[in-house]
């Protein structure tokens, strides 16, 4: 059963919203944690300001890091694509740049393993062999 493009067009429509629920009810959540630790109160129509402008800022990102990786021609993103989206924020550029390193390092370094070239296989022998007594 082929389905038309207009129930594809509906169904992109519905994730879209929900998603954008979802983000609202996410950012609506934070923000009274934060106003809570202040002893402060932010009202309803600032909150559906700020998580449109949010959400609409978060879109923008999405399509820049998807043409930084489409130009390096790749199909996913990497950290420098993320790191590359802050280039106009330098405080925020320097922030994802030590995340970066900080992540780096805690990846576990694997080592390589060389084969033996024929000449290498030559060289242990017998006299490479040490005896403890």
């Amino acid at each position: 059963m082929d389905r038309s493009g207009s129930d594809l067009e509906a169904d992109e429509d519905e994730g879209m919203q929900l998603l954008r629920d979802r983000f609202r009810l996410s950012l609506i959540s934070i923000a009274e944690t934060e106003a809570k630790k202040y002893d402060m109160e932010v009202s309803a129509p600032v909150m559906g300001c700020v998580s449109d402008l949010a959400f609409k800022l978060t879109e923008q990102l999405a399509k820049d890091l998807e043409l930084f990786a489409h130009h390096g021609n790749r199909k996913s993103v990497n950290m420098d694509d993320v790191i590359l989206s802050a280039h106009r924020n330098e405080h925020v550029a320097t922030l994802l740049r030590s995340m970066a390193l900080e992540l780096k390092a805690k990846e576990p370094q694997i080592e390589k393993k060389r084969k033996k070239t024929p000449k290498q296989m030559e060289r242990t022998g017998a006299d490479d062999v040490l005896e403890l007594s």
